[in-house]
């Protein structure tokens, strides 16, 4: 919570990693891992629950697949993850992607200048999920408000009443528009992913239209900032590493390497948090069980137990596989591990591969402008708030 935390937090996190492994913050009233080892299994482990999210989600979307465990997780994650991944993902919203990139690089493709995050990946993931949605474009706006809402209420450390009270609004407002159109949905069914999710089954059970409330509301702000922030953090890796930027140019295969490098080096979230379901020993400190634990994710992924010289962003790692690094066997811990295991993880891939083409079809010469890199800023999520870049218009 420091100013120092704020404006580098990787002293602090390999502090903790290495010196204090096990900690105790009063703060936050949670214990604080920051081992690889150790956060894998925490994400891993059945002795590690997600049942934290019902005080920390629950006030705003309502029950989310991430506060659910056993049966129940399963039956929900089952349900929703086929339309989220491999051919059935590119088939049903590749265009929905690439259509809202171009549109968006259009309004400033010729001025040879642009602030990468304010005009370009800050709008792309929300506008590609409402589509994706299919929700009328005409309510974007709305969407936006209440996306922002949402998100300042997560991120609102500081206790503002005002913040705390238009995010719990949300909740409510957010439901009496989406009850209406998912009893529609049910009706007359169409290609967007809510009709999807509506008339599948598991054993001969759906979800319910309370939860899938509760997965649009969480999908809102967990489906666009992470893939938001993500892409920032990886263009700026790339451009203080013009080598490999020229790379990714030349090669685009490259691109999800850059991507999955970035998830590594320079992850959009930093910490996550688990609940401890029983007693569970670290480095001969008991977490005992009903605790809190917090897992420093950008600490673990720059262990050098796991990885060879972790401060270096390198995409021609010897170890990094681009195809692995997007599944449940990744080395790094951004998308989680085990069974809760991001299920946008091949969305915010997707996302973030289309963007970077069309970015390098449209940008030649990409620079900071006045040279100077955007600053990273965020406590819990980090990256740059505002990017501007200069390049030369391709056409």
């Amino acid at each position: 919570m420091s100013p120092e935390y704020e404006a580098d937090p990787n002293p602090i996190l390999d502090d903790l990693r290495e010196n204090y492994p096990i900690t105790f913050h009063e703060g936050l009233d949670s214990w604080i891992i920051s081992r690889h080892e150790d956060v894998e299994l925490a994400l891993k482990s059945p002795a590690f629950t997600t049942e934290n999210y019902a005080w920390q989600l629950e006030p705003v979307h309502g029950p989310t697949i991430l506060q659910k465990e056993g049966s129940d997780h399963r039956r929900t994650r089952r349900i929703i993850t086929p339309a989220l991944r491999g051919d059935l993902l590119r088939a049903n919203f590749e265009s929905v992607v690439v259509n809202n990139t171009i549109s968006l690089i259009d309004e400033w493709r010729r001025d040879g200048h642009v602030d990468l995050v304010k005009q370009f990946t800050q709008k792309l993931p929300l506008s590609v999920i409402l589509d994706i949605l299919g929700l009328d474009p005409a309510d974007k706006p709305m969407f936006h408000v209440w996306y922002n809402a949402i998100h300042d209420y997560f991120t609102n450390i500081s206790g503002d009443e005002e913040v705390a009270a238009a995010g719990l609004r949300v909740k409510g407002e957010l439901q009496e528009y989406m009850l209406p159109l998912i009893a529609e949905r049910r009706e007359h069914p169409g290609e967007d992913l809510i009709s999807q999710i509506l008339h599948a089954e598991i054993n001969g059970e759906q979800m319910s239209d309370m939860e899938i409330k509760s997965f649009v509301s969480f999908l809102l702000v967990a489906g666009s900032e992470s893939t938001d922030l993500q892409m920032a953090n990886m263009w700026l890796r790339l451009l203080e590493n013009p080598d490999q930027l020229q790379a990714v140019r030349e090669d685009r295969s490259l691109i999800n390497s850059a991507f999955a490098e970035a998830l590594r080096h320079t992850p959009a979230v930093l910490m996550i948090m688990r609940q401890a379901g029983e007693d569970v020993e670290f480095h001969g400190t008991v977490v005992p069980a009903g605790s809190t634990v917090t897992l420093m994710l950008a600490a673990a992924n720059r262990d050098p137990r796991k990885f060879k010289d972790p401060e270096r962003f390198d995409i021609f790692r010897d170890e990094l596989d681009a195809e692995r690094e997007l599944t449940g066997a990744a080395s790094h811990t951004t998308f989680a591990l085990g069974r809760h295991f991001c299920i946008g993880t091949r969305l915010a891939a997707l996302e973030a591969e289309t963007a970077a083409n069309h970015l390098l079809d449209a940008m030649d010469d990409i620079a900071f402008a006045d040279g100077v890199p955007p600053k990273q800023e965020g406590s819990f999520v980090r990256a740059p708030r505002t990017f501007p870049l200069t390049f030369t218009p391709t056409s």
